[in-house]
């Protein structure tokens, strides 16, 4: 009905008998525990691997499956239950609902549930939050109808909001307007303009426009295809002719090889260095043309975070300034979750540059996930509760 989606219960008999995972629950994730920054409060913490409150790491393999501790009485009683519907793309919900998760999830008392695309949405639950990243108009009729008559639960995140952010041309509007004055960097958006169509006759326009090349192409919309993350750079006037529109042609920002991408998990914030294109000196602007692909810097292959880097090109963002950043983004945006590609202009010490932004990214790439979530959803079961008890 609305894309395909792994139908499921409410996993209770999936998730209670044996797991036999061939993973360490305790893993640092090739090497991104010394990069990899979980900001709380006024602490900026390296992560580590999983442990138990006493101390011990968790560990599940294949010989030793796993065993439920029963948590005293009292304890289950003072615990916030929390039910999140999901509706996922089942490459979304193989990535996101790792058996980690739903594991440390339980014990907190947070239990994800499928919804059914086929059911009306209003019929399933009840749910405290509804957890989606599905493409189309329907859905996003079904869940707005949902918000509308159960204002009650969270849904992550409105529609409305995500829309703004599969359209590149929007998505970086208002970012001029953000109040980061009193932190500790600035920040800033490349030129650019939008081809809709005829991308040779766009020439003249980068000119009037006083784009400079060599300028990066990206597809005007992000529709959930590898399509619409194909991004090239194209070196002069006559290659413009070979891109297809609709599209965006934003100038191309030397920032020394590497590219911050700074997850956001309601209030938590991470940060992880990857691979990007590198400066194109003045020299080989005069003498290369035509149009080149981007290699994918996406994936946990383009790490950069165990690289032998210049410090001034690897150092990460000051904290003040991402926090600042962050809290305006979220205002700006309306989402809770999302992630900045973000660039560090060469040669100076903390001008940004936000590249890019994505909707619920590839959260299985970021190291220490699953904890981050647990976290987060229990922050949201507490707020519920004291709105609850403040009702009263």
């Amino acid at each position: 009905m609305f894309g395909t989606i792994a139908s499921c219960d409410i996993e209770t008999a999936r998730l209670s008998r044996n797991l036999g995972v061939t993973c360490n629950l305790g893993f640092s994730c090739g090497g991104f525990e010394d990069f990899g920054m979980r900001f709380e409060g006024e602490n900026m913490v390296p992560h580590k691997g999983e442990e138990e409150e006493d101390g011990r790491q968790v560990v599940v393999t294949e010989t030793a499956p796993f065993q439920f501790h029963h948590q005293p009485l009292l304890q289950q009683q003072h615990q916030q239950r929390l039910v999140v519907g999901y509706a996922l793309t089942s490459k979304k919900k193989k990535s996101f609902l790792q058996p980690k998760l739903e594991v440390l999830a339980r014990r907190k008392g947070i239990f994800f549930v499928a919804i059914d695309l086929n059911r009306p949405l209003s019929e399933q639950g009840p749910f405290d939050v509804v957890l989606h990243k599905l493409l189309g108009k329907e859905w996003q009729e079904v869940i707005e109808d949902y918000q509308q008559s159960h204002p009650e639960v969270t849904v992550l995140d409105p529609p409305g909001s995500i829309q703004r952010i599969y359209n590149r041309q929007s998505m970086l509007q208002g970012m001029a307007d953000l109040h980061l004055s009193d932190s500790s960097g600035s920040i800033f958006v490349p030129k650019q303009m939008v081809v809709l169509k005829d991308s040779a006759a766009s020439a003249d326009k980068v000119v009037e426009a006083g784009l400079k090349f060599p300028l990066v192409a990206k597809p005007l919309w992000i529709d959930g295809t590898a399509k619409s993350h194909q991004l090239y750079l194209a070196y002069d006037r006559r290659s413009l002719a070979e891109l297809d529109p609709p599209l965006v042609l934003q100038e191309f920002v030397n920032h020394g090889g590497v590219m911050f991408k700074v997850f956001v998990v309601g209030d938590i914030i991470k940060v992880m260095r990857r691979f990007s294109l590198p400066n194109v000196s003045n020299c080989e602007k005069a003498k290369v043309d035509g149009v080149f692909q981007f290699p994918r810097v996406s994936s946990a292959a383009a790490s950069a975070d165990n690289a032998d880097l210049d410090p001034r090109v690897a150092e990460l963002p000051p904290k003040p300034f991402l926090e600042a950043l962050v809290k305006e983004l979220r205002s700006l945006l309306g989402l809770r979750l999302f992630n900045i590609d973000m660039i560090r202009e060469h040669g100076s010490k903390n001008t940004f540059y936000v590249i890019d932004i994505n909707y619920f990214p590839g959260y299985g790439k970021m190291p220490d996930y699953e904890q981050v979530f647990v976290d987060f959803f229990q922050n949201l079961a507490q707020a519920k509760h004291k709105k609850r008890q403040h009702c009263k």
